[in-house]
C-alpha cells in the first residue's frame, strides 16, 4: 500500500472486515470522498449556489477552520504511546485527544473533530493498514483515546475531570507587601482562574483602583458567598458499578461520599483563604475604610454642632430670661425697699407720737395725782397707766389724752377709769376666744389632761427661751434639755415647751401678772424664815417710801416703773 492509503476513511465502527480472496496486484480499490472540496463540489451539485458564492462562503470557513485548527495540539504518537490503557483515569484526557491548549474552553464540537482526528490517524486498522505493529484489544493505546472521548464527550463526566484538571493552578497568593503593591497583577489571574467554578455566569470583575466602593462591596459579598459546582466524583477510589451486591455498592457509594465532602470542604476553605488574602490586601479597602471614618466624623461633628448650637441658644434664651428676672427682681426689690423705707418712716413716725402720747398720758395723769386716794390704788393705777401706756393704739391714745386734757377732774378721772374697764374687757374677751379656739383645736380634750407647768419650770422656759433664741439647732429639744437641768423632777419634752412657749405669747399679759404674783408668793414664801435683825433693816425701797411719805409721789412713781421695767426684763 503506497502514501495515499492514509487518505482512506476508517470503516464505520462495529462493522467487520473480511477477504473473500486473494489479491491480485491491479486490484482497484474504491475512496469514500471526504473533505471541504468534496463538500462544496457536493453543495453545488445539489443547490442553487454558484461556483463564485461558493467561493467567497469557503473562503470564510477556511479562514476560521484554519484558526481553529492552529488551536489543536500538533500530532505527538510519542505520547500515545506512552499512554497505559489500564491506566487511563490517570491520564490527561484533553492532551490525548490534541485539546491541551483550550482544554475546558473547547466546545463539543471542537471535541468530536478532535477525536475525528485521532480516530483517522490512529485507529488500529489505519495502523495495521500502514503496517504498524498493534496490540490486542484493549491493551492498544486507542483505547486511551477512545475513554478520552467518552470523558469529554459526556457533559457530566467532563465535569467530573475538569473539576480535577491537573493543569488547573491552584495556588493562593500569599498577604505580602508585594501582593499590596502589585495587587491587581497578583490577584487578577487568581480570581479569573477560579471564576469558572462559578454556577452563577456573571461573576463580578475584580476592577481596578476607581471602582466604586458598592461594586468592590457587591466582589466580595460575592466571592464570600461563592457557590461552585466544583466535585470530586472523578476520585473515586472504587466505582460503585463494581459492587457484587447491594450492600457492597451502598458501602462504596458510602466511601466516595466521604471522601468528596472532605475534598470540598478543603476546596471551600481555599477559596475562602484566596477571598481573605485579597482583602487584607486591597488598598481599596482601607481607603474606603477612611473615607468612610471621615464620613462618620464629619456626621458627628455635624451632629455635635447641632447640639452644641441648640444647647448654646438654650443657654442664651435661659440667660435672658434669668436677665429679665433678675431685672424684674431688682425692680422689685426697689418698690420693696421703698415701701420699706415708707413703712420705716411711718413706723418711726407712729413710734414717735406713741412716745409723745404715752408722756402726755403719763404727764397728764400725773397732774390729776393719778386719780388715787391711798397707796394701793396709787399703785394698781400706776400699772394700770403702764399697760394701757404699752398696749393702747395710737388713736386710742389720742382720744384718751383729749378726754384728760379738757382739765375737768372728775371727766378726766370718768374717762379714764372707763377706758381701762373698756381695756381689761377686751383683753377678757380675746383670752376667752383663745381658750375656745384651743379647745377646738384640741377636738374638746379636757384640760387636765395637759401638763401642769410649776412656777419654776415656766420661769426658766423663758429663760431658756432668751438663752436660745430662733435659728438655734434643734431649739425646743435644747431648751427641754435645759429645764431638765435647772428644774429637779421636770418632765418636759420638746412638744410640751413649744405649746407653752406658744401659750405664753398668746397670753402674754395675763401669764406675765400670774407669773409676778406667784413669783411675789414665792419671795414671800422663800423669806419667811429669814433673821429677825434682817427683817428689821428697813430696805433701801421702804426708806424711799417712808421718805417720801410727805407726799413726794413723783419719786415713788419713778421708783415703781424702773422695778416694772427690770422685773420685765429679767423675764
Amino acid at each position: 500500500m503506497d502514501e495515499n492509503d492514509q487518505n482512506v476513511m476508517s470503516p464505520i465502527e462495529g462493522e467487520v472486515t473480511a477477504a473473500h480472496g486473494s489479491l491480485s496486484p491491479l486490484l482497484s480499490l474504491s475512496f469514500e470522498a471526504i473533505g471541504r472540496w468534496f463538500e462544496a463540489h457536493h453543495r453545488r451539485a445539489h443547490s442553487l449556489h454558484s461556483h463564485s458564492h461558493h467561493s467567497l462562503d469557503s473562503s470564510s470557513t477556511d479562514s476560521d477552520e484554519e484558526e481553529e485548527e492552529d488551536q489543536f495540539d500538533e500530532e505527538d504518537e510519542s505520547l500515545l504511546l506512552r499512554l497505559d490503557p489500564k491506566e487511563w483515569k490517570k491520564q490527561d484526557h484533553y492532551a490525548v485527544l490534541g485539546l491541551s491548549k483550550l482544554r475546558y474552553r473547547a466546545s463539543d464540537d471542537q471535541i468530536k473533530r478532535a477525536y475525528k482526528q485521532k480516530v483517522l490517524t490512529h485507529h488500529p486498522d489505519k495502523r495495521k493498514a500502514r503496517g504498524k505493529t498493534v496490540k490486542d484489544g484493549d491493551d492498544d493505546y486507542f483505547t486511551c483515546i477512545t475513554k478520552a472521548y467518552e470523558v469529554l464527550g459526556n457533559k457530566q463526566k467532563r465535569m467530573s475531570f475538569d473539576s480535577v484538571d491537573p493543569e488547573f493552578d491552584e495556588d493562593i497568593p500569599p498577604v505580602s507587601q508585594l501582593s499590596k503593591d502589585n495587587f491587581f497583577t497578583v490577584f487578577r489571574p487568581a480570581f479569573e482562574r477560579n471564576a469558572r467554578w462559578s454556577i452563577k455566569k456573571r461573576v463580578p470583575k475584580l476592577g481596578d483602583e476607581n471602582t466604586s466602593f458598592d461594586e468592590v462591596n457587591n466582589f466580595y459579598s460575592f466571592w464570600y458567598e461563592f457557590d461552585s459546582w466544583r466535585e470530586f466524583s472523578y476520585m473515586d477510589e472504587e466505582e460503585k458499578e463494581k459492587g457484587e451486591n447491594r450492600d457492597e455498592r451502598r458501602w462504596i457509594e458510602k466511601q466516595n461520599k466521604t471522601a468528596r465532602q472532605k475534598l470540598k470542604k478543603e476546596e471551600a476553605l481555599r477559596l475562602r483563604q484566596l477571598v481573605d488574602n485579597a482583602y487584607a490586601c486591597d488598598l481599596r479597602i482601607q481607603k474606603y475604610r477612611d473615607e468612610e471614618k471621615e464620613r462618620r466624623n464629619a456626621a458627628r461633628k455635624a451632629k455635635q454642632d447641632v447640639v452644641r448650637q441648640r444647647a448654646e441658644e438654650e443657654e442664651r434664651k435661659q440667660q435672658e430670661i434669668l436677665e429679665e428676672e433678675r431685672k424684674k427682681k431688682e425692680k422689685e426689690d426697689e418698690i420693696i425697699r421703698a415701701q420699706a423705707a415708707i413703712a420705716k418712716k411711718e413706723k418711726d413716725a407712729l413710734k414717735k407720737q406713741l412716745k409723745k402720747e404715752r408722756k402726755l398720758l403719763r404727764s397728764s395723769i400725773k397732774d390729776f395725782d393719778y386719780f388715787a386716794t391711798s397707796d394701793e390704788e396709787r399703785v394698781t393705777l400706776l400699772q394700770d397707766i403702764d399697760r394701757m401706756a404699752e398696749l393702747l393704739s395710737l388713736n386710742d391714745l389720742q382720744s384718751l389724752n383729749k378726754s384728760l386734757g379738757q382739765g375737768d377732774v372728775d371727766i378726766a378721772k370718768d374717762a379714764f377709769r372707763r377706758k381701762v374697764k373698756d381695756f381689761n374687757d377686751q383683753m377678757d374677751e380675746e383670752k376667752k376666744k383663745h381658750l375656745e379656739l384651743t379647745h377646738q383645736k384640741s377636738g374638746g380634750v379636757s384640760a387636765s389632761v395637759t401638763k401642769v407647768w410649776t412656777e419654776i419650770e415656766t420661769q426658766t422656759l423663758i429663760k431658756g427661751v432668751n438663752l436660745f433664741p430662733a435659728g438655734t439647732q434643734d431649739r425646743w429639744e435644747v431648751i427641754a434639755n435645759f429645764i431638765g437641768q435647772h428644774v429637779a423632777g421636770s418632765n418636759k419634752n420638746a412638744k410640751d415647751v413649744l405649746s407653752k412657749a406658744k401659750d405664753l405669747q398668746k397670753n402674754d399679759i395675763k401669764l406675765r401678772e400670774e407669773i409676778k404674783k406667784n413669783a411675789f408668793t414665792k419671795f414671800e414664801q422663800s423669806h419667811k424664815a429669814a433673821k429677825s435683825g434682817d427683817m428689821d433693816k428697813p430696805s433701801e425701797d421702804l426708806k424711799v417710801w417712808v421718805n417720801n411719805r410727805s407726799g413726794n409721789w413723783a419719786q415713788i412713781k419713778l421708783h415703781g416703773q424702773q422695778r416694772s421695767r427690770s422685773y420685765w426684763n429679767r423675764l
